[in-house]
């Protein structure tokens, strides 16, 4: 019997109707559409924040363990190991460029440290941003040198954005944006003086 494009249905499940509210009481879900009778939740436009838990103090502050925060200027290390580097069949020259062809770091952006977790066998001259004491104690015992390079990724100068004017020695001196002090940066004299008389 030949198949036909009528005879193709979806598995059982994969789709269901959408939910058609407001369709009269005998649907289920007429005049309040599922909504219950009155209350925030009842009413047009959004509803309740994620996590509200209706003026109570919610479980994200409660819980004595919920601490800290998430440095966003945290340096993104790229940890290599002596012992992916002997796996990996390197030889001669190692540096961030050549780890990231052979796809053992994810980017160049990236400072790169080498650690001695594993056992390195061959020669290796390596160039990296960082490298622990028993790395390097192990790749010169094979015969090896290590390179630092100089960090350039923009971890090293990011720094939080502060709300603070940014006043030099002249302008605080002059007591610029106190009480009694100068309103206006032209009201401070050019040597350096007070001006609130």
């Amino acid at each position: 019997m030949p198949l036909n494009l009528s005879d193709l249905v979806p598995n059982e499940g994969s789709n269901r109707k959408r939910k058609r509210v407001g369709r009269g009481t005998g649907s289920g879900h007429g005049k309040t559409s599922g909504r219950g009778t009155k209350g925030q939740k009842s009413r047009s436009g959004p509803g309740v924040r994620l996590g509200f838990e209706g003026g109570q103090l919610p479980i994200q502050k409660r819980m004595p363990y919920k601490r800290g925060f998430t440095n966003i200027y945290k340096a993104q290390w790229e940890v290599v190991n002596l012992g992916t580097l002997q796996e990996f069949g390197f030889n001669g020259e190692v540096t961030p460029e050549t780890l990231h062809e052979r796809g053992v770091i994810r980017g160049l952006e990236f400072p790169v440290k080498i650690l001695a977790n594993g056992e390195l066998t061959v020669k290796l001259t390596i160039s990296a941003h960082a490298v622990s004491a028993a790395a390097k104690d192990q790749i010169e015992a094979a015969g090896g040198t290590v390179t630092l390079l100089e960090r350039t990724d923009r971890w090293v100068t990011a720094r939080p954005r502060s709300r603070a004017l940014p006043l030099n020695s002249e302008l605080k001196r002059a007591g610029f944006g106190k009480v009694d002090g100068p309103a206006r940066r032209g009201d401070v004299s050019g040597n350096g003086e007070d001006s609130r008389g």
